[in-house]
């Protein structure tokens, strides 16, 4: 997801832990269901799921990581994607056959009593649903948390509220968010914790990138960055091949850009409308945003009625952010 910036920018990153953090959040909601969907398994790597059969992996994060952010005084909101550019329509039909291949993996590792395998393809297929996406918001709603729908990309509404002043940090994992114009682009927040990798166990932390550092270090304009970006390939185009962010960004220092689109250009995308969508997409002023106190019944209500959560878990968790402030952990997920 998103685009592979990570090398040209990781240097102007800055860690916190979270409880350094302050302001609102605006999070890119289908990027943390995503990293919650991935994460928060069984060990043959099946969802969590109530009596149902219902999915309840994202309810799971929600409410933790929502709860840890509320500790130490954090006023997120969630932005869910609305319609999808018709430039994504390639992107998006790829990334579904990907997670079908991945579903199919998985049943097949199962069967065989490959765990290891079907851990791996399951996290590959997650996919939010409908059924999914509405019961976050259910729940959000229920914690008398503010969300809101975009007209389009999450991480460009998200990133416009930053701009307005609305907002303090516009979260999300994707780089495409700095493209988008975010004064304040913030990672790892909904992941942050200990996290195993590669065998071993590191810390994650959030950490924020500032649009201007990245471009001041960098010597570009906004605009040429997105075309560093359009040279790697984004959820809108496809890159140039053997081109890459170090790469991309030397053409384009060089005055290179134009010279390398035309190699590789494809007469099916419109690269002037992949920049104009980056720099102007469509957002929306129609929102309010409040942060009410917490209240256990609904919470409990949904959670525990509606899904069958341990109400001794949701109710002393809601006790220690009304009175302690104790961080409720995910790090048994991350």
């Amino acid at each position: 997801m998103g685009v592979a910036l990570k090398d040209i920018v990781k240097e102007y990153a800055k860690s916190y832990r979270t409880e350094e953090l302050s302001g609102v959040i605006a999070i890119d909601a289908f990027n943390a269901l995503y990293q919650f969907l991935t994460i928060i398994r069984q060990p043959d790597g099946a969802p969590l799921m109530d009596s149902a059969g219902r999915t309840t992996s994202h309810l799971s994060g929600i409410f933790y990581r929502t709860v840890s952010m509320l500790e130490v005084g954090l006023q997120p909101v969630f932005i869910f994607d609305g319609k999808p550019p018709e430039l994504k329509k390639a992107t998006n039909e790829e990334r579904h056959a990907r997670r079908e291949e991945a579903e199919q993996k998985f049943h097949e590792a199962q069967r065989a009593g490959d765990m290891q395998a079907a851990y791996k393809y399951a996290r590959a297929a997650a996919r939010p649903d409908e059924a999914i996406i509405q019961s976050a918001k259910d729940l959000l709603t229920a914690m008398n948390i503010p969300h809101l729908t975009a007209p389009s990309e999450g991480e460009a509404q998200a990133a416009h509220m930053v701009m307005k002043g609305d907002v303090t940090h516009a979260a999300s994992q994707d780089y495409d968010t700095l493209l988008f114009g975010a004064p304040s682009f913030l990672r790892n927040l909904t992941v942050s914790g200990r996290r195993k990798m590669r065998g071993r166990t590191i810390q994650v932390q959030p950490e924020v990138i500032a649009l201007q550092d990245v471009l001041s270090g960098l010597g570009l304009t906004r605009e040429e960055l997105i075309q560093v970006a359009v040279l790697v390939g984004t959820d809108f185009n496809p890159g140039v091949p053997g081109i890459g962010a170090k790469r991309g960004l030397k053409e384009v220092r060089n005055g290179g850009f134009e010279k390398a689109l035309h190699q590789a250009s494809s007469a099916d995308i419109d690269y002037d409308e992949v920049m104009e969508f980056f720099l102007h997409p469509p957002v929306t002023d129609a929102y309010s945003l409040s942060w009410k106190p917490v209240r256990a019944e609904p919470i409990r209500a949904f959670l525990c009625d509606e899904y069958g959560f341990s109400e001794e878990k949701i109710m002393r968790t809601l006790e220690r952010v009304a009175h302690t402030g104790e961080q409720q952990s995910l790090d048994q997920w991350f």
